[in-house]
Parts: C-alpha cells; structure tokens; sequence
C-alpha cells in the first residue's frame, strides 16, 4: 500500500517534518512492506516558511525583529522572484514566551510587522504574510504600529505609540484620533499585493474570536479574555472609523450614515473569515488591504497536495491537537478536503483528539487516533514526542495496512 505522510506540526513539541519522520518510523515498523512517502504541511503557522521553501526554493534571509515580550527574536524572509513569504510565529511565536510570562494582555505584535517592513525593503512587490500560532492578541495593533514607523516615519503614529506597543489590554482606551495615520499606512501600500496566509478562519470578535477562542491558550484568564474582546471591539470601530467608506476593497463596507452605519462596517471588518488569526494580527493586515487566504490551502497548492494524494492509496496526516478549531482551516480539514473527492481515505494521528467522530466524518476523516487517549498521558506523551508518536503509528499501520 502506497501511505502518503501529510502532517502539521505538533505544537512546539515537533516540526511538521520531524512529525512526519516519527510517522515514518512507526509505519514502516508495522507494515513494513507499505511505500511511505512523507510531505509535511503547515497553515501559516509555525514552519510555514520552512514547508514553501522546500517546494518553492529561492533565498532565506536572516532578520532580527521585536519578539512578544519586546525581547530582539531571530526571524527570516523567503524570497522567491518578486515574492517574499514570512512566517509571523518567527516574531510573535508561543515559544518565544516562557509559560510563566504568558499574557496576551501584554504580548506585541510589533515583530510581525517588522517582517513585513524587511520583505518590502527587500524589493519584494507581494508580500505573503503567515499567521498561527502567536503569543499575542492586540488585533495587530503592534504590528501596524511597527511599519508606520518604517513607512510614515517614526513621528507619524508617536501619540498613539504607548497603547498600540503595550498589548491587547490597552486597546480599550483607544480613540480613532490616535489612529489619524491609517489611511496613509493603507496608501503606502497601495501598489503592494499584500496576502495573509491564516491557520484559523475565524473572526477577530465573538465565541470564536481571537480573545474568547484562543487568548485563554496563550495564557489569558477567563477574566482576562472578556477584557481582550472588549478592548479589542474599541480598537476595531476605533480603525473602522478613521478608514470610514474608502476602502480599495468593493461592498466589505456598509454605506456610512449615522450609528448603525458604524455598527455595520465594524462588523463587516471584524467578522471577516480569518480576522481573528494570531491574535487578530488578520484584521490588521486586512485593515491595510490584505487579501485573507486559507494557509493550509496556500502551501497545499504550493507542494501539489492533491497530485500527491491521487497517487496513494491513504493519506495519514496530524497536529499536535485535533479539536474544533481543526475545522475552521487548519491542515487537517484541508488533507480531508482534498483527499475526499478522490476516494482516498484520510487518517487523523494526533496528541490529543476532542472532536467526536460524527463531526470528522463530515469533514472527509475516515478514522482518528490519538497519542494521548486520556488526560493523564498527555505528560508522558510530551515526554517523548516523536516516540509516542512513532508507537501510535506502529499501531495504526498494523490497522490499515493489508499486509
């Protein structure tokens, strides 16, 4: 049987490549007479500069930017043609917060901006712009902030650059005065193509928001994360004010005219699909003119993912965590998607799976196993990564495989 290994990271516990070497290793232990060929993933979150550029090539350049702690963090820039792709987690990564400094009330997004700064001095005219797996949630505040500074000068945004660099929890008391420059940041970039790779579409507001559906993993309280939904809807009609109806972007704004008006095109900003990724870094590239694009299906396309799965007979992908939010963009859903319509079955192996089997079969899995089958073996799991990982494979091979 021919097994095409097409995996995600695991969390920061393994690479998507070191994840699909694992995978590797376990397979061909229990069915070692099956051809296994591995083609790691990413979503636009950690590891998606590493994935493109071993189907696309071009040239890596080092950068140094501002990590979410403020702290200079290493990052780089792939180059391809006229194209430069970045990777936000290089900047605003969870890894790069020690778990007993996490808070998003703090974190910056500056970095990520920076990212974009250095892809433009570069001469790059598209940018591609990763986002996933952040340790922020200031709806990009930072990173707007980051390339004012480089593009409008550094007095340009001076007034309002003590609450747009000190984190999610002082959006609130932003006013859309302190936001005057937005519409010059947006014209600087005009004659760029500006594209945001998302791990995650959902929207920067709501249950399922950056604040509500992801501040409380990067170390927010319950408390703490109503205060980022709330700072961050301040922030959002704060924006949306200050671009009112200019938008290069036809019908996302509703027609301006009093209160509801506003209401209205706040909302269409923040319920864009994808607003909400890492940390709502999304909204803010949209706000610039980004185009939002699913990630996992941008780097999909770029390895030929569908022209690999027709030429196997299963297709065996994973992610450190396999629950609702593998739904709404992540690799999982896209191997699924692409897998279904040409017959070829989808396997899930993951760390830990929370999402019933009903709700997987809709999305195109025939079968999900987890590493970690109860609570209290996610520790030993972490303990030794790759090779629980490998076992679990062994005993998934020995499943599906016929020989």
């Amino acid at each position: 049987m021919r097994v095409l290994l097409a995996p995600d990271s695991f969390g920061t516990s393994l690479t998507a490549a070191q994840a699909a070497d694992a995978l590797a290793d376990g397979w061909r232990r229990g069915a070692p007479h099956d051809d296994v060929t591995a083609c790691p993933l990413a979503d636009g979150g950690p590891g998606f500069v590493a994935t493109l550029r071993e189907s696309l090539g071009g040239a890596l350049d080092a950068v140094t930017v501002t990590g979410p702690l403020g702290v200079p963090a290493p990052a780089a820039l792939l180059r391809v043609g006229s194209t430069a792709y970045v990777e936000s987690a290089h900047a605003l990564g969870l890894d790069l917060v020690p778990s007993a400094h996490r808070d998003p009330t703090r974190t910056t997004s500056a970095g990520a901006g920076e990212l974009v700064a250095a892809a433009l001095a570069a001469g790059a005219r598209r940018v591609v712009v990763g986002l996933g797996g952040s340790a922020t949630n200031d709806a990009g505040a930072g990173l707007l902030l980051a390339l004012a500074d480089v593009l409008l000068g550094p007095d340009a945004a001076v007034g309002a650059a003590p609450l747009l660099r000190a984190g999610g929890g002082a959006l609130g008391a932003v006013r859309p005065d302190d936001l005057r420059w937005l519409p010059a940041l947006r014209d600087a970039l005009r004659d760029v193509d500006l594209v945001a790779a998302v791990d995650v579409d959902v929207p920067l507001l709501g249950l399922q928001g950056a604040s509500a559906g992801f501040a409380p993993q990067k170390g927010a309280t319950p408390e703490q994360a109503q205060d980022l939904e709330r700072a961050l809807g301040t922030f959002a009609h704060a924006a949306v004010a200050v671009l009112g109806s200019g938008d290069a972007r036809p019908g996302l704004l509703a027609p301006a005219g009093g209160a509801a008006g506003r209401d209205a095109r706040a909302h269409r900003w923040t319920s864009l699909p994808g607003a909400g990724a890492a940390g709502g870094a999304g909204f803010a590239l949209a706000l610039l003119g980004a185009r939002l694009l699913p990630g996992a299906a941008l780097v999909a396309d770029a390895v030929g993912l569908a022209a690999r799965i027709a030429a196997h007979d299963l297709v065996v992908t994973g992610e450190g965590r396999t629950d609702w939010q593998s739904l709404h963009g992540k690799v999982v859903a896209e191997v699924a998607a692409r897998a279904l319509p040409l017959a070829v079955p989808t396997v899930v192996v993951a760390g830990e799976v929370l999402v019933g089997r009903r709700e997987l079969s809709a999305a195109g899995v025939a079968a999900a196993y987890a590493v970690a089958e109860r609570p209290d073996q996610v520790a030993a799991a972490l303990a030794d990564p790759a090779g629980s990982l490998a076992a679990r494979a062994t005993r998934v091979a020995r499943t599906w495989s016929p020989g």
